[in-house]
């Protein structure tokens, strides 16, 4: 009852009613205010800005034209070898020399380039489609040398021509990164047999292609007046020449994307 009657005698009571009222504090208008001001700034962003993304890969350096596997057509003994690894040879150019139950035969090179290895050794026995050597497909040394990547097939499809392309190789890290730009991107996928018809190398094939469908990314290496040739994040870039058979791994820039995008079906 004591309660009772001071809570009547409040209501009774109009003494404080000309009292303003704070609605809130200071501090709390300051909160409100620094709300308001990033979500707009949110909002503007996500009808404005734009969000970029990188796409990573491995791969190699080589010749537009690949590499392949020289297989042996005869059956038996490699008794002789006409040329060492990373020696060029011409189209039709003997290989090595098989000992064959109808006399000596010449396994020869189908292409022009270069051979970066030799499978068979003398005193070997082959069988016909075995593989002996591998060829690099390339006409000259003054040949532009490109970077093949294997891109996820889930990604590719953003990959664009044209798109820059930062590429590391490992033996000149110190100098920075390597430039280039997509020059083409495969319209599928490709199996490891692809793969190795391309780098000539069923292992580098296997690496490649490991963990899901992978698609070809044909990159042009950026040219410039350095010791290389190509163009650096560096100033100079390595003071030496790039080799070809080179493993490298890329980074390709993607198409800047919308964040209002990701709301579209």
């Amino acid at each position: 009852m004591q309660f009772r009657q001071q809570a009547l005698s409040k209501l009774q009571s109009p003494e404080e009613l000309d009292l303003p009222v704070r609605l809130a504090r200071p501090q709390g208008l300051l909160v409100l205010a620094v709300t308001v001001v990033v979500m707009v700034a949110a909002c503007v962003w996500a009808v404005t800005g734009s969000v970029s993304s990188t796409l990573k890969a491995n791969g190699i350096l080589t010749y537009a034209q690949g590499s392949y596997v020289l297989q042996t057509p005869v059956t038996g003994q490699v008794t002789g070898l006409y040329v060492k690894e990373g020696q060029r040879v011409r189209a039709g150019a003997p290989i090595l020399k098989v000992q064959t139950a109808q006399g000596n035969r010449a396994v020869r090179a189908i292409d022009a380039g270069r051979v970066t290895a030799l499978v068979a050794r003398i005193g070997s026995v082959v069988t016909t489609g075995s593989d002996v050597a591998t060829v690099e497909k390339t006409g000259s040394t003054r040949d532009p040398l490109l970077a093949m990547l294997y891109v996820p097939a889930t990604g590719a499809g953003n990959v664009d021509k044209g798109s820059d392309v930062d590429l590391n190789v490992p033996q000149a890290q110190q100098y920075g990164v390597l430039r280039g730009t997509v020059k083409a991107v495969g319209r599928a996928a490709e199996t490891k047999r692809q793969v190795t018809d391309f780098v000539g190398d069923s292992s580098l094939a296997g690496e490649f292609t490991k963990g899901g469908a992978r698609v070809p990314v044909l990159v042009e290496l950026t040219k410039a007046d350095t010791k290389s040739g190509y163009a650096w994040s560096s100033d100079g870039g390595p003071p030496y020449p790039l080799a070809s058979m080179t493993l490298t791994s890329g980074s390709v820039h993607l198409a800047d994307q919308r964040p209002m995008d990701w709301l579209k079906p």
